[in-house]
């Protein structure tokens, strides 16, 4: 391919299609100018995707769906729940239309370790590396989203990136003025609008814009109380430059409200009837979470209900007066999920010489988040005074406090203490159920920038530079509920409680920036006229992470007790309470360069050999490192080195007009895994390092459309994992270890194979499709065990140089097992149907469209984290030892019908 096609096909993209890089995959405007290829929806050309689905001239294993695929899911469906289509790609949605949240993995890495970006933003939460699922742009304004499979670009600013990224890519405004209307109504009394406005070019210059908004709601399906209300914004501004230089300007803002539902601890009797008494009640507590299926709905038992009425001079609790006041505002069908987002990015690029091109790409990213959730608050005082031993709160609150006692108010223990009448009924001697949820407010500015310099007609050299800091505040300030039980303001940060000395009352107040600098440099080549193309990069990762503690660290776990910043309280405590570590900054440095090469061979003009090696990052979270303060500042094993990855891809593609295919098997080296696990040195369970892991398979794709009438494809993965090591998690009484025996073992949460298939029919106006997965079993556990109710690990079950080993089905039954060791195997069909209104006389884009979303009705164990062993607590004095209480998953999304009329004019 020659200069002039390279610019050619840059000039392509000015106008909106959709140019996708051979090399990088972060799909920013410097990775999208490296590259010559396109993907069009046209029949010349031999990228043409098919069924929305292509597979890119790329070294690296990777797929793209289009807006073809993308706009034929259910409306305002999240756009991770239609990459499932994808091979290697597994992705269990929390509702049908995906505004409240899921669990992705990508080759068995779970979303922490994907990098999500859209238009080359970072998207991930900066502290924990979280994906959130339901606050990703409409599909309505999505041109397409590439899944790149195992690898990282090497732009891509990410910290924790060792499985792959996901990039969404934004539309470019059309020349052309138009108006997009959609309405949309389905089950669980869901209803949604969506309106677009295209303005055309505006100048002569071809200033030309989108400006878009949607609102959605509907009712949670396992129960009739919780609820979705969602809304979104989106605009963007395009103007060309002069030959194939421009600038872009995009914006976004999404809010959402909603409850949590679908988790629920894992037993065998998930499938019970309401009716059958064998089994507990299907309710709103946590050991009875849910029923079957959709069938049978339930009302929160507890609504409506009535908060305990204050009465002065009486010890006033959350007890049953009236007989539902207990629980009322606690239930878990209850909790909020609230989060506010928005970002605004800019792309830039611009012709410094005929041979050099400077791209720029700066943003801006707001969070305001958090997880819902009540406490039991105290309208008394703690006793702080360790070496006095623990007062009463009423004997701090209503006696004369003793020379041994120091009561004062704070966020002690797990509760908070006001000091001060909360109810308003004129005491200090009650217990009320507050608000406490774990407050997220994120400030986040990044830049990308760049050189690009073609040498000459094959060979093209790029350097560049990445900043990105992101402000995270994480506080837990406490709020009141109504007399119903409802929060009288979903977002306590907006005016936290006081305690009786004017201070915040918060479980957690911590700041943390996390800043990395980013340098990076690669290289194309064209060898044997054109049919090897090489590349090779490399990138400097410069991470800080500073961190403030405003708490005192009581635990290893991340347990914490708060005053206020600056309070005199500070001091006495930590007078009285030497073993609490006191608040303190500390910074952790994280460097590393990473590689990046690869190579792409055209067989012939319809088959490619590529072959990739690359090197992944995954740094510490904050979570994580936090827990450390708990330990002497550079004490050994309390800051885990990061996570880095060896990967090697080797695949072949087919791509011509009408078929679509590559295959890859891959090779993955996972290094210095982290998760917690006991540390004999520190006599704790920490956050640390837990050896390597192996991961190897191969997934592949082959899409076919023969005519206009019928498309058809299918797509499928293998993966296998082994943990090297036995992981400590405990001490026999004579000082022996005890281990979760995970040598040799899968990783839990990961798929063992996936398969599925795309049927699509176009006759005259009706189009009809049919998409479908098969999930493959996952392991709950590390260890490969079964799943148990909390019993006492029976006698023999460990020794000192083995965790509990797996039972037989009869052991099992005695020992109170409750589930088996996997997550069984599940099918996903859903359907799409859309009849075009041309013959109406209207534009043939406006168009009728049906969606079933598990059409067959699976109950299924959706998503769910995974976890090193169930093997819980040792007491080293007695010996005896319990499993922990079983893991909570989510259910899958039940059978959902959903209709939409689009007018586009």
């Amino acid at each position: 391919m020659r200069f002039t096609t390279a610019l050619t096909t840059a000039s392509t993209i000015a106008v909106g299609v959709a140019l996708l890089p051979a090399v990088a995959h972060a799909q920013s405007a410097g990775s999208v100018d490296f590259e010559k290829e396109i993907v069009v929806t046209g029949a010349s050309n031999k990228t043409q995707s098919v069924g929305g689905v292509a597979a890119p001239d790329s070294a690296k294993a990777k797929a793209v769906l289009t807006a073809e695929n993308i706009q034929r899911q259910s409306a305002g469906q999240t756009v991770l729940d239609t990459i499932n289509q994808v091979p290697g790609v597994s992705f269990q949605n929390n509702d049908a239309y995906g505004s409240s949240g899921g669990t992705l993995s990508i080759r068995g890495f779970d979303a922490t370790r994907i990098s999500l970006t859209v238009d080359g933003i970072p998207l991930n939460d900066s502290g924990n590396y979280a994906v959130y699922s339901n606050q990703q742009i409409d599909p309505e304004v999505i041109d397409e989203v590439n899944v790149n499979l195992g690898t990282t670009d090497v732009d891509s600013p990410t910290a924790s990136a060792v499985g792959g990224t996901v990039n969404i890519r934004s539309k470019v405004p059309d020349k052309d003025f138009g108006v997009m209307l959609s309405g949309s109504a389905g089950q669980f009394d869901m209803m949604r609008i969506s309106a677009k406005i295209e303005t055309g070019e505006l100048t002569s210059s071809g200033t030309r814009a989108w400006f878009q908004a949607s609102r959605s709601t509907n009712n949670l399906p396992y129960n009739q109380y919780g609820k979705v209300n969602k809304q979104q914004y989106n605009a963007k501004i395009y103007q060309p430059l002069g030959g194939t230089d421009f600038i872009a300007i995009r914006a976004h803002y999404n809010q959402n409200r909603n409850n949590f539902f679908g988790s629920l601890p894992l037993r065998t009797d998930l499938t019970q009837s309401l009716t059958n008494s064998a089994v507990r009640p299907v309710g709103p507590n946590s050991s009875n979470r849910f029923p079957r299926n959709a069938d049978e709905r339930f009302y929160l038992i507890n609504f409506p209900c009535q908060v305990d009425t204050a009465q002065a001079g009486v010890a006033d609790a959350p007890a049953p007066a009236p007989t539902n006041s207990a629980s009322c505002g606690t239930e878990f069908d209850r909790r909020y999920n609230p989060s506010n987002t928005g970002n605004i990015a800019a792309q830039v690029r611009l012709h410094l010489a005929d041979d050099l091109v400077w791209n720029f790409e700066p943003s801006y990213q707001y969070v305001k988040a958090n997880g819902g959730g009540t406490v039991t608050g105290n309208e008394g005082l703690r006793d702080i005074n360790s070496a006095g031993g623990t007062a009463s709160t009423v004997l701090c609150a209503a006696t004369p406090v003793s020379a041994t006692n120091t009561c004062v108010p704070g966020y002690i223990g797990g509760t908070p203490y006001f000091g001060r009448d909360v109810n308003g009924d004129g005491d200090k001697l009650d217990t009320v159920t507050v608000m406490a949820p774990s407050q997220t407010q994120t400030h986040r500015i990044a830049m990308t920038t760049g050189l690009r310099w073609n040498i000459d007609d094959a060979h093209t050299l790029r350097i560049g530079y990445t900043y990105d800091r992101a402000q995270h505040r994480q506080t837990g300030e406490v709020g009141l509920l109504a007399s119903n039980g409802e929060p009288l303001d979903v977002f306590p940060v907006n005016q936290g409680e006081l305690d009786a000395g004017g201070s915040l009352l918060e479980k957690r107040d911590r700041l943390s920036y996390a800043i990395l600098h980013q340098a990076f440099t690669e290289y194309r080549g064209e060898y044997m006229d054109g049919a090897l193309v090489v590349t090779a990069g490399v990138t400097g990762k410069f991470f800080r992470r500073n961190l403030k503690q405003n708490c005192f660290t009581t635990s290893a776990g991340g347990f914490v007790d708060c005053f206020s910043e600056g309070s005199a309280t500070n001091a006495t405590y930590a007078a009285l309470n030497p073993t609490a570590v006191t608040p303190q900054r500390r910074i952790f440095n994280y460097n590393k360069f990473v590689p990046n090469v690869g190579f792409v061979y055209h067989a012939t003009d319809l088959v490619d050999v590529f072959a990739n090696y690359s090197q992944g990052l995954s740094v510490p979270g904050t979570d994580s490192l936090y827990n450390s303060f708990f330990f002497a500042a550079n004490t050994a094993g309390t800051k885990p080195k990061p996570e880095t990855t060896d990967n090697f891809d080797l695949g072949v593609r087919f791509r011509s007009g009408k078929i679509q295919g590559a295959a890859s098997a891959y090779y993955n080296q996972f290094h210095n895994r982290l998760a917690s696990a006991y540390d004999p040195t520190l006599d704790q369970n920490v956050y640390r390092n837990l050896g390597n892991v192996k991961k190897y398979g191969f997934d592949g794709f082959i899409y076919y459309q023969p005519n206009d009438i019928l498309t058809v494809g299918l797509n499928g993965s293998w993966t296998k994992s082994k943990i090297r090591d036995n992981i400590a998690v405990g001490e026999n009484q004579d000082g022996t270890p005890i281990y979760a025996l995970t040598a040799g073992k899968r990783e839990s949460g990961m798929p063992k194979w996936t398969w599925g298939f795309l049927v699509r029919a176009n006759v005259g106006p009706a189009e009809i499709g049919l998409t479908a997965k098969r999930t493959g079993p996952r392991y709950i556990y590390d260890t490969n065990e079964a799943t148990f109710q909390g019993t006492l690990i029976p006698n023999g079950a460990k020794t000192s140089t083995g965790g509990a080993p797996a039972l037989t089905a009869a052991q099992l039954a005695a020992t109170g097992g409750i589930y088996g060791a996997t997550a069984h195997s599940y099918w996903m069909l859903n359907l799409d149907a859309r009849l075009k209104l041309g013959f109406l006389g209207l534009n043939d884009d406006t168009y009728l469209q049906l969606n079933v979303y598990n059409l067959t009705n699976s109950f299924y164990i959706g998503g769910f984290g995974g976890g090193l062993s169930q093997i819980g607590t040792y007491n080293k004095t007695s010996g005896t030892a319990a499993y922990a209480s079983p893991q909570f998953v989510q259910i899958g999304a039940p059978r959902t019908i959903s209709g939409s009329v689009v007018f586009k004019f």
